[in-house]
């Protein structure tokens, strides 16, 4: 099939280089990937077109990749060949048992609208822009986390485009290796995944909570939050930010959604205070809505987006850092030589991410305490040494939804034990690799 071919048989459209529209669909929302420029994106309009856009693939030998959100860390939804653009795909449905319907195509800002409507969710991501697909094929991380799980601990089923062009129905009856694949090991492995299904749960009340100290003493505030953080309730997630500008003393912030009500929230996060030792400014909003809460947090990014994108590393830690480690970590934030913006966020995990066994999913790290992220505007060497530095406390585990080009042993990091049975699932459903990448399975 030739493209003109291609053009005449899909349900929705086709830019090349010099198509009116071109610039604005072949951009991804990561900056950092917004000078590679496809030679063909497909705008799908249907499965059947995801299909086509595959057999297309394989004919001519282009590589191809899926594209929900655009905002993968190491650009695997951005290519100089074939984009399958799945933004049209993005219908949500709910039904009386409260299981929803998700278009692979859908952001989050979309999915909260529409599950709102019916008081139904899904534990995930703060981010409005952020694809439901890929979120969830790489494990889902968010604030009703401790209570719920991950996204893809929600996921009952999906609909998938394999390699050859077919389209199957996975869960945990049907094609049930493919389903506990999609579960965690990040998207783009065995096939398009075009909509999924998720077991909602009834939409909390919260209580959004943001501290922040502008003169305070950050080792106190890490080495405290390290005690606190992972053993507050289930319904409590405290996430602990801590930035350094050169020339201005360090910020620490302190925020997150209480599932309580305002004042037992206050309470608890008066304990974090008489410990830490230090007064915060204190903003603490109750009566939220889960919705109108994702809202709130927006304006917690940065108000100007860097244009050569973000450096983020990240590991899991399965103990408490070290009070050295912490000193060490914290001294090359603030005295290091780097410039500009640089910052490390401490992410609490525990309660129900670590009540599934490793093997259940895909995703296999079930026993961490948390997550500490290093950011910088790139490039930035800065990350790498800050990486090494907290690095000789942490698991070796890293988040599939946070890949890091730099890894020695990514299988390992992302996959551990789960790894053979992944391979073995990739040589099921993908033989000839259509879906390869750097790092991929």
């Amino acid at each position: 099939m030739n493209l003109a071919g291609l053009r005449e048989k899909l349900d929705g459209e086709l830019f090349v280089p010099e198509s009116p529209g071109y610039e604005a669909v072949r951009r991804p929302t990561n900056p950092g990937y917004r000078d590679v420029h496809p030679g063909l994106v497909i705008r799908c309009g249907s499965v059947a077109d995801v299909a086509l856009g595959l057999g297309y693939a394989r004919d001519t030998g282009i590589p191809i990749v899926p594209r929900g959100g655009g905002h993968c860390f190491a650009g695997r939804s951005s290519t100089d060949g074939i984009v399958l653009d799945l933004a049209g795909i993005d219908t949500i449905s709910v039904a009386d048992d409260g299981l929803a319907t998700i278009g692979a195509g859908a952001c989050l800002a979309q999915v909260y609208a529409a599950l709102h409507v019916h008081g139904r969710t899904i534990p995930a991501g703060c981010g409005a822009s952020v694809g439901i697909a890929g979120l969830t094929l790489g494990g889902g991380i968010g604030l009703l986390g401790r209570k719920y799980g991950l996204t893809c601990d929600r996921l009952v089923g999906a609909r998938v485009v394999l390699a050859d062009g077919r389209i199957v129905d996975c869960d945990a009856d049907r094609e049930p290796e493919l389903f506990w694949a999609l579960r965690g090991a990040g998207g783009g492995q065995f096939g398009v995944v075009t909509s999924l299904i998720f077991d909602t749960v009834p939409e909390p009340m919260t209580t959004r909570f943001e501290l922040r100290w502008s003169r305070a003493s950050v080792e106190e505030m890490v080495a405290t939050w390290r005690r606190w953080a992972p053993g507050t309730p289930d319904e409590v997630p405290a996430d602990l930010t801590v930035i350094a500008e050169r020339g201005e003393p360090p910020q620490a912030m302190l925020f997150g959604a209480s599932l309580r009500e305002e004042a037992p929230t206050r309470e608890l996060l008066q304990e974090f205070c008489n410990v830490a030792g230090a007064s915060p400014e204190v903003d603490v909003r109750g009566g939220l809505a889960y919705h109108h809460l994702k809202n709130s947090f927006e304006d917690l990014a940065p108000r100007e987006e860097p244009v050569s994108g973000l450096r983020i590393r990240s590991e899991f830690f399965t103990r408490p850092m070290r009070l050295s480690t912490i000193d060490a970590l914290l001294s090359m934030l603030i005295n290091g030589e780097a410039t500009g913006r640089r910052q490390l966020t401490f992410t609490a995990l525990g309660g129900a991410y670590n009540r599934v066994p490793d093997t259940a999913t895909a995703f296999v790290h079930r026993r961490e305490l948390f997550i500490l992220e290093h950011i910088a505007e790139a490039p930035s060497a800065w990350v790498d040494r800050s990486w090494e530095v907290a690095h000789v406390d942490g698991s070796g585990g890293v988040y599939p939804n946070f890949p890091d080009p730099q890894l020695d042993d990514w299988a390992t990091a992302y996959h551990a034990g789960n790894y053979p049975r992944l391979a073995a699932a990739k040589r099921a459903y993908d033989p000839d690799r259509l879906f390869e990448f750097p790092q991929s399975i």
